[in-house]
């Protein structure tokens, strides 16, 4: 099969939806199929081809929200280049942007496309008003996406229930919605194959001691994360445990606001900020952890929750809809209603190391269900539903076609 990926994400930018774009091309490569990218240049004025023309960088523009660029112009030399791609299915990863070229590109050439939606764009829109406006914001975003998804999408996948009822409950979308949650190179984590050495050095640099306890958080530092919960809940448990220690990686907007906070609460020896953190090194720092948190309850799945269980790290996190079908209670983790509970979470396990290790043992396993070659097993499923989809839409076409020819015009 020749597949089209349209994304406004992929390296070298960094987060959940590259990584899962990038597992999920070479998992479809090993299984023999070839993929083609369209994605933004990061660079505003000029088109880049790489990997034998199998890649194409689209100028494109900051919006203000993280890395993100955005495009508009797609000359006719690009779309040139892709009709010799001669592609059996378009499969685009947002809704505007190179989202919108995947749409015009599929409707002009008339090929499936399958669209994978990753992000609650309504949970952001306040990176671009600025606290303005808020309200018609998210409905201008909800109209958008429900046109995007609704009007010319063949088949839609969204990573778990949550967003699954999002689209039937609130944009009461008819369509068909497939649930695949987005998978992982789960190997990459396993902490065998992560270099001690490299862990110790990590450590020495971070001044990491091996009496510690450390609780882990990886992500972007925006408010939506909702980090400012972890910090507060650690000036309880570092005044109890003071070898408890909350490691933070990953930056953002709020990072200042973070380090303004930790300094505040005279948490300097037991929070880490330490920043963003190229990919290939990821693996490393969660061999620090013991424990994985997150209150985030804006996620559309998670990823660096499957990360850390593939690194055999137990999940605390937000009793929200994006992690109950990853985190089971007892068995990989616990989910948390609010900051007083996951604070009595944390102390049960600081206090049961034996607790910690059966609970990293059940993660690891758990993982298994998010490696890239199941991940992509399902993908295809769903490539197959839309080409059987296309046809059934030819066939029904060809039918009236040929009432034209046997009754007349009229006759139709």
């Amino acid at each position: 099969m020749r597949i089209g990926i349209f994304t406004d994400s992929y390296p070298p930018y960094i987060n959940g939806v590259s990584t899962s774009i990038v597992m999920l091309q070479k998992a479809l490569e090993k299984k023999g199929h070839q993929v083609f990218i369209v994605t933004v240049n990061d660079a505003n004025y000029s088109y880049k081809y790489e990997n034998e023309n199998k890649i194409i960088r689209v100028p494109g523009i900051p919006v203000g929200i993280y890395d993100y660029r955005m495009t508009s112009i797609y000359p006719v030399r690009i779309i040139n280049k892709i009709k010799k791609w001669d592609l059996d299915i378009i499969h685009s990863q947002t809704e505007f942007g190179i989202g919108t070229f995947a749409r015009l590109v599929a409707q002009k050439f008339n090929i499936p496309l399958v669209h994978t939606y990753h992000t609650m764009y309504e949970d952001y829109v306040h990176y671009i008003t600025k606290g303005h406006f808020n309200k018609p914001s998210k409905k201008i975003v909800e109209y958008l996406t429900k046109f995007y998804c609704d009007k010319t999408a063949t088949e839609l996948i969204v990573p778990t229930k949550k967003i699954y009822n999002l689209f039937k409950d609130k944009y009461r979308y008819e369509r068909n919605i497939h649930i695949v949650p987005t998978g992982i190179d789960t190997q990459k984590f396993y902490r065998e194959k992560v270099c001690k050495e490299d862990v110790l050095k990590l450590k020495k640099a971070l001044n990491v001691q091996d009496d510690d306890f450390n609780i882990l958080f990886v992500g972007r530092l925006g408010k939506e994360k909702s980090v400012d919960l972890l910090i507060e809940a650690q000036y309880y448990l570092a005044k109890k445990y003071p070898f408890c220690k909350l490691i933070i990686i990953g930056d953002g907007p709020d990072a200042p606001h973070f380090e303004k906070m930790i300094t505040k609460l005279g948490l300097s020896n037991n929070v880490k900020l330490v920043g963003k953190v190229a990919w290939d090194d990821i693996p490393k720092y969660y061999c620090l952890g013991h424990v994985f948190a997150t209150a985030s309850r804006t996620e559309t799945q998670g990823l660096t929750v499957i990360e850390a269980m593939a690194s055999s790290l137990p999940v605390v996190a937000a009793d929200d809809d994006s992690f109950k079908e990853i985190v089971v209670d007892d068995l990989n983790g616990y989910l948390f209603k609010n900051k007083k509970q996951y604070r009595k979470i944390m102390e049960d396990l600081i206090n049961h190391k034996d607790k910690v290790t059966y609970l990293g043992k059940q993660a690891r396993n758990s993982s298994e269900n998010y490696s890239s070659s199941f991940f992509a097993d399902r993908i295809l499923k769903v490539y197959k539903c839309a080409l059987q989809g296309r046809d059934k839409k030819s066939k029904t076409f060809i039918g009236r076609i040929k009432n034209v020819i046997k009754k007349g015009w009229h006759g139709v």
